[in-house]
């Protein structure tokens, strides 16, 4: 066990990088061990400004014992002790146990579902342990861990600073100051410095905007400066979904509707049948707790939120449930190309050095390019011993890779031309750049798209000696890279200058005059699946566009290899020309957009909005966010993605593949699909109930259910809607079919004409049985247990009909759905034993039958809803 760090006796920002590192007891190359950090984690705790208090499972029982309809269960249960029938008073009960179970056991899903969700889709932070980069969860750092700083990501507490390369960080979270900070690792400030003038300490919640560094953590959770600011936003809770309202509003129509009726039957039952007032009073209270539709909006939450957390297990992470909502209604996905169509394993296979074509493995006329690549690079070496290795962007490691393949080592190279100023990459500039030092003078060396560096560049590098560029070279230049980016090659362009004493180093002054060096080739090959993935989403009726900043010839290459159409393809110099109406003409016609700008993406996101699209764009950048918060479904890379491209999504791509998206698309479907089955099945058993009750009150005979027996129908209409439904499979033709349309109403004439057919058919099967019953002189037991039965088959047999929409239930899975089929053996065994033990005879109010009436129930059950199979058969396109 680690001791409590000893108090100290001044800031951190007020004490060197030695000796912050010595009160913290760690190594600032090669950070914490595991053990370490373990025992660590165990004294400080979990890095979170709040925890979550974990409701005791015996307050949510107590919760869900004291709901409106449970408490009015209860009533039932104690008018039938007052009036000395004791035994059904303890059935009663028994079973408002099982349902009040039920309704836990259900909303408990749902609720750890979406917690897991929330733990899928946490922030990472870049930790050194055991001298190797990894990536852990904000929660799991600890004090004096050795945190690596990108641009994009979110600092995961509060640091001291050892290592700044041009490092600017967004603190306007925490100051309010709208301009980025620059960080200096070597600074040692007066203890009386502003918070916002720390500038060797990053702050837990601040993004890093530019530059990168490391630094040693020396305060997490409630301890950071965040941590002491009161408004956090730890309690807040997800806003309900557009149909989780709409279900709410609609459960709040439906109460005073079921209501009206459970004061009608009871009414008309004493009034027009003559039925004693003590057992229509009973009657109307457990018709009351039967058919008020209190499971709709619990219904809702479970099938987004279970169906949103077996998405998570496909590697798409759902981070709002409205997005779960929405994927099925996508109708276009913008996709960058590099990662979600390729497999993001960047490897250098051209160089062009000196004029002409050059060796990869090699050092020659290409050791200068290969060391510019080296310095003008974010990544990073992992410090293990042994054989180097990186952490850091694709493409940035495939450069370095690339140097120690050619025998250059990227660590001394470093070490013999310290960098002390980074101009990051820019989507403005195209290129990024560093100041070095190098024989004691400044350089500045240079990276970027061809033409970006071309278009700064005065001179070349030619057979060891600089040339003047003029402008046939510069055309031939930009031919040798025309023709890597048609090999399907993403291709970068290497410069450099040496700046004289006292000039500005500014990017606007100092990318000047540079002179050409070279070209690199890296190839990066299309997804083994991402042909057939783009055939499916076309045959779904999902558009896919190529979104990508790089070359043209590269991303028609690509494009041509995954199947896209590539007849038309617009440049970003394009998009910036036209104006609302030419932008909605250019993305009715073209599919693949190169040389693109995050502002670029934005602009065509909102293009197709306006064309009444939905709309799915992925992004993993910081400027990304803007688009990635104005899509229907903003979709953000798992892998290579920043914190805030992170936070701006709906959806987090475990493994950045679009196949993903695919998978995502189809779960969506099914989601809605299922819930429009679950919906429509448990208000059709609601208007079975009542009409059935109704009918036969108004034919002047008792209710078909004794109160016992409607509790225990209410138990299974609710099973069978949330547990049965969630499980069920994707149709066949699920992908076929186009997109849904937003507009429509969930509750649109398909589903109204499903639940009032459903209702009436298995009403019709239950008053079939009664009334035969009644006809043959068995009596009110008798008849009420073949309409039971009639009921358990019926309802079991519509609920098979309304496991698809369009695909007849002899062409589905019979064992697919493993949930229906315990619940429909569940059902049946009851009815069965029911009906043969003394025992459970007299607890349900259930007599035995002769054959015939058996007949009749199971013949009534399984025929009055079967023609939907006839027009789902009539409709069934295969």
């Amino acid at each position: 066990m680690v001791e409590s760090l000893p108090a100290a006796p001044l800031p951190w920002h007020a004490r060197s990088i030695a000796e912050s590192v010595a009160q913290l007891a760690t190594d600032p190359a090669g950070g914490l061990s595991t053990v370490e950090a373990a025992a660590r984690l165990r004294q400080h705790g979990p890095n979170e400004l709040a925890t979550r208090r974990r409701e005791p499972w015996w307050e949510e029982a107590v919760e869900a014992l004291t709901e409106p309809l449970v408490l009015l269960l209860l009533a039932v249960a104690g008018l039938y002790a007052l009036l000395g029938e004791l035994a059904d008073a303890l059935t009663i009960f028994v079973v408002i146990l099982a349902v009040a179970g039920v309704e836990l056991a259900n909303e408990t899903r749902a609720r750890r579902a979406i917690g897991a969700l929330r733990t899928l889709s946490a922030p990472t932070a870049t930790v050194v342990r055991d001298g190797q980069a990894c990536s852990l969860p904000t929660g799991a750092v600890v004090p004096g861990d050795l945190v690596l700083l990108q641009p994009g990501e979110r600092v995961p507490a509060d640091l001291r600073l050892v290592e700044t390369v041009a490092l600017r960080v967004d603190e306007s979270s925490l100051s309010g100051e709208s301009e980025p900070a620059a960080k200096q690792a070597d600074l040692v400030l007066a203890p009386e410095a502003e918070l916002g003038d720390r500038r060797n300490l990053a702050f837990a919640g601040t993004v890093v905007s530019a530059g990168k560094g490391r630094g040693i953590v020396v305060a997490t959770g409630r301890q950071t400066e965040l941590g002491r600011i009161a408004r956090l936003a730890q309690t807040a809770r997800e806003p309900r979904t557009p149909l989780q309202l709409h279900m709410r509003q609609l459960a709040g129509w439906l109460v005073w509707l079921a209501l009206g009726f459970s004061v009608l039957v009871p009414v008309l039952g004493v009034l027009v049948a003559g039925l004693p007032l003590q057992e229509m009073l009973l009657t109307g209270l457990t018709l009351a707790f039967a058919t008020v539709p209190e499971e709709l909006p619990i219904l809702i939450t479970i099938v987004l939120g279970l169906g949103a957390f077996q998405l998570a297990r496909q590697r798409a992470i759902v981070k709002r449930l409205r997005a779960a909502e929405t994927l099925g209604s996508v109708s276009a996905i913008g996709t960058d190309k590099t990662g979600t169509l390729t497999e993001n394993r960047m490897r250098v296979v051209a160089l062009w050095a000196e004029g002409a074509p050059q060796e990869v493995d090699r050092r020659g006329a290409a050791e200068r390019l290969l060391a510019i690549g080296v310095l003008a690079n974010d990544a990073q070496l992992t410090l293990a011993t042994g054989p180097a290795s990186f952490f850091g962007d694709p493409t940035e490691v495939a450069l370095l890779a690339a140097a120690e393949e050619a025998g250059l080592r990227v660590s001394d190279v470093r070490a013999r031309a310290p960098v002390v100023e980074e101009h990051p990459f820019d989507d403005a500039r195209k290129r990024m750049s560093v100041v070095y030092l190098r024989d004691g003078e400044r350089w500045l060396a240079a990276k970027g798209a061809p033409e970006a560096i071309l278009a700064v560049c005065s001179q070349a590098l030619e057979r060891g000696r600089t040339e003047p560029l003029d402008a046939e070279r510069a055309r031939q230049l930009q031919a040798a890279a025309d023709q890597m980016a048609a090999r399907g090659l993403r291709v970068l362009a290497f410069a450099e200058r040496r700046l004289e004493p006292g000039e500005r180093s500014e990017p606007a002054s100092a990318e000047a005059d540079l002179a050409f060096v070279g070209l690199a080739g890296l190839e990066d090959p299309p997804r083994p699946e991402a042909p057939a993935t783009i055939a499916a989403l076309r045959a779904a009726g999902v558009r896919v566009l190529m979104l990508t900043g790089d070359h043209p010839a590269t991303a028609r290459a690509v494009a041509e290899r995954v199947g896209i159409d590539t007849r038309r393809i617009v440049l970003g110099r394009e998009l910036e020309r036209a104006g609302d109406e030419g932008l909605r003409g250019l993305v009715g016609e073209a599919s693949v957009f190169a040389r693109i700008t995050p502002e670029h993406k934005l602009r065509l996101v909102r293009a197709l909005q306006a064309q009444g699209e939905v709309v799915a764009v992925t992004g993993d950048g910081v400027n990304d966010a803007p688009a990635l918060r104005e899509a229907a479904i903003g979709v953000a890379m798992g892998r290579t993605g920043t914190d805030v491209a992170r936070e701006a999504a709906d959806l987090v791509l475990a493994d950045d593949n679009l196949a993903t998206v695919t998978t995502a698309v189809r779960a969506g479907r099914t989601l809605y699909a299922n819930l429009r089955k679950a919906v429509r099945y448990y208000l059709a058993a609601k208007v079975a109930l009542v009409t059935s009750s109704l009918v036969a009150v108004l034919a002047h005979l008792p209710v078909p259910f004794a109160p016992v027996q409607i509790i225990v129908l209410e138990l299974f209409m609710d099973l069978g809607a949330s547990t049965t439904f969630v499980a069920e499979p994707p149709e066949e033709d699920l992908m076929a079919r186009p997109p849904r349309d937003p507009r429509q109403p969930f509750m649109d004439r398909s589903v109204q004409l499903g639940i009032l057919g459903g209702g009436l058919s298995l009403a019709g099967a239950v008053l079939i049985a009664y009334f035969w019953a009644w006809s043959q002189g068995l009596g009110l037991a008798a008849a009420q247990t073949t309409a039971f039965a009639a009921w358990m088959v019926g309802h079991l047999a519509l609920a098979a009909h309304m496991r698809s929409e369009r695909q007849p239930l002899l062409r589905s899975p019979v064992f697919a759905n493993r949930p229906f089929l315990l619940w429909a053996a569940s059902a049946l065994a009851l009815v069965a034993l029911g009906v043969t033990l003394p025992f459970l005879q007299a607890r349900l109010h259930v007599a035995p039958l002769p054959p015939t009436a058996w007949a009749v129930a199971l013949a009534a059950g399984l025929l009055c809803p079967a023609w939907w199979e006839g027009v789902k058969w009539a409709r069934w396109r295969p």
